[in-house]
């Protein structure tokens, strides 16, 4: 799995070579993706083989093993995979998608290159985006369902990566029992029918910790470089993961002192481990600090300013709930803490430490930022639960568990049922997004494809008051990025008035639906 985790971010970063040499277009990236993945298979094809087969054992034996429990837990993630499944199948709706996500690899593939875009609206685009890389070779193959379905691959290799961490502590119960509590969070559903980045970074997150207990059991110095790659590409795909390092120089920390180890060994190991985990990313650091003077930006900027946050939250009323159990559960773990393995220990660390980076950090987006460290924490949550001795209690947990996985089976059952019809091809896709996407909260579709059948290709659409962009399918420009001297003959204007300037300008077309204003000046061309 470590190998696939690393041609997976080596794959982003070629995408990413491509696009800063101006060469990214769509038959470059169909071209280098299929040379890549060719070249990768004749090379491990052996070990891929081989995790291949171990991958399909163990499906083989969640499948005819005769436990009932373990039935049912299996019957409770295949539910689960299916109704995910439809909804990364079906059209994207998600406004992070719609405007950035998918929206950028987008432009760039229209565009030939990764560049910077200026102004208020597309300012992440000087951020790191492993992940979004990859959605450039998705939209190469025609397609944001390709893209989605990354998204959602992502989640299930998370599964197999923690089943396999699970086995360490736990029997294959309630090692499943731990991935029933993760894959049923409402967040954890949500983020796979999209095209988020978040399921990738936890993958990527999830391997650093494993990695990083591999060397904490054998003491070999490769596992901690391993584990600091995937922390850097974890902090690649989403650069929130930079509080993830202090977690785990901590945890080196602790452990140094817990063996005794000299001084020199700690600080050598605490700078190697620092200097990878910068390393990886640096390249869009870089990028960064070219455009804008800040290799971090937009953070410590009025636009995305960062400071403690010590608000009291409760984790029911977070925009991208989690599961209540982890209230219940976790405090046991406080009390059990004696009691717990050394092994174990390292997990509760790791685990309160997140939920404190992420308590102190920006959490705009609320439940879905703890998401990269669920894995861990559902871990240490089905240890503790192991370790109760009330067997009514330990029941009364277990069947919690199990109730909030139906619940959310029937709850995103319930809110992936309208991708069904144009999933089938009952309903097209047209039909399918004037009727599902928010255009009062800056979706954007041509409804009735007006601007398909009158905007020609030599044409270009001045935009104001537009936010997600991902459907907007003629030329354009935005006023938040268009460059002085950029020529434009129509203006279209989303729920708002047209400037000053233009006031003139004949309004030719308004659409009721979306809210779009289309003016012209007698087809004149103009300076911007």
């Amino acid at each position: 799995m470590f190998l696939t985790a690393f041609l997976i971010g080596s794959y982003g970063y070629l995408i990413f070579i491509i696009g800063l040499l101006g060469i990214l277009y769509k038959t470059t990236a169909l071209f280098a993706t299929t040379v890549y993945f060719l070249t990768l298979l004749f090379i491990y094809k052996k070990t891929l083989l081989n995790n291949l087969c171990q991958y399909l054992s163990v499906l083989k034996k969640f499948s005819w093993n005769k436990s009932r429990l373990i039935s049912l837990l299996v019957a409770l993630l295949t539910l689960q995979v299916l109704v995910n499944v439809v909804g990364a199948l079906g059209p994207e709706l998600a406004f992070d998608a719609l405007w950035y996500h998918l929206t950028l690899p987008k432009l760039y593939l229209e565009y030939h290159s990764i560049f910077f875009i200026p102004g208020g609206l597309l300012y992440y685009s000087a951020m790191p985006k492993l992940i979004e890389m990859l959605y450039v070779g998705a939209l190469a193959f025609g397609s944001d369902i390709f893209a989605k379905l990354i998204h959602f691959s992502f989640g299930l290799l998370t599964l197999v990566v923690l089943y396999s961490v699970s086995r360490r502590f736990l029997s294959k119960t309630l090692s499943l029992l731990v991935l029933v509590l993760f894959y049923s969070n409402l967040v954890v559903g949500w983020m796979s029918i999209t095209a988020y980045v978040d399921l990738g970074r936890t993958f990527f997150e999830l391997m650093a910790f494993w990695a990083f207990f591999i060397w904490y059991e054998k003491r070999e110095k490769r596992w901690l470089l391993i584990s600091s790659l995937m922390l850097g590409f974890a902090i690649s795909s989403k650069l929130l993961a930079l509080g993830s390092i202090l977690i785990f120089l901590i945890l080196i920390i602790y452990i140094s002192l817990e063996q005794k180890r000299k001084l020199k060994n700690l600080l050598v190991s605490l700078f190697a481990y620092l200097s990878i985990c910068l390393l990886v990313p640096l390249p869009w650091f870089i990028f960064s600090f070219i455009h804008t003077g800040n290799p971090v930006y937009p953070f410590f900027t009025d636009t995305y300013p960062v400071k403690p946050n010590f608000e009291i939250i409760n984790p029911l009323t977070l925009s991208d709930p989690i599961s209540p159990l982890y209230l219940v559960i976790l405090p046991l773990a406080v009390f059990i803490y004696k009691k717990l393995k050394k092994e174990e220990k390292i997990i509760f660390i790791y685990s309160f430490l997140a939920i404190f980076i992420w308590f102190v950090t920006p959490q705009t987006g609320g439940g879905r930022f703890l998401l990269p460290y669920l894995p861990a924490i559902s871990l240490i949550s089905i240890i503790t639960l192991q370790y109760i001795r009330i067997i009514k209690i330990k029941r009364i947990l277990i069947g919690l568990i199990i109730f909030f996985a139906f619940f959310s089976i029937f709850y995103r059952g319930a809110a992936n049922y309208k991708y069904i019809p144009v999933v089938l091809g009952i309903e097209s896709k047209d039909k399918f997004l004037s009727n599902n996407l928010s255009f009062n909260y800056g979706d954007f579709y041509d409804t009735d494809g007006y601007f398909k059948n009158n905007i020609k290709e030599d044409d270009k659409v001045l935009l104001y008051g537009f936010h997600n962009l991902y459907y907007v399918n003629f030329p354009f420009t935005d006023s938040s990025f268009a460059k002085r001297g950029e020529k434009f003959n129509y203006i279209a204007v989303q729920d708002g008035n047209i400037p000053d300037r233009f006031i003139d300008w004949e309004l030719i077309y308004y659409n009721k639906i979306t809210g779009v204003e289309l003016f012209t000046n007698g087809g004149k061309e103009w300076e911007y």
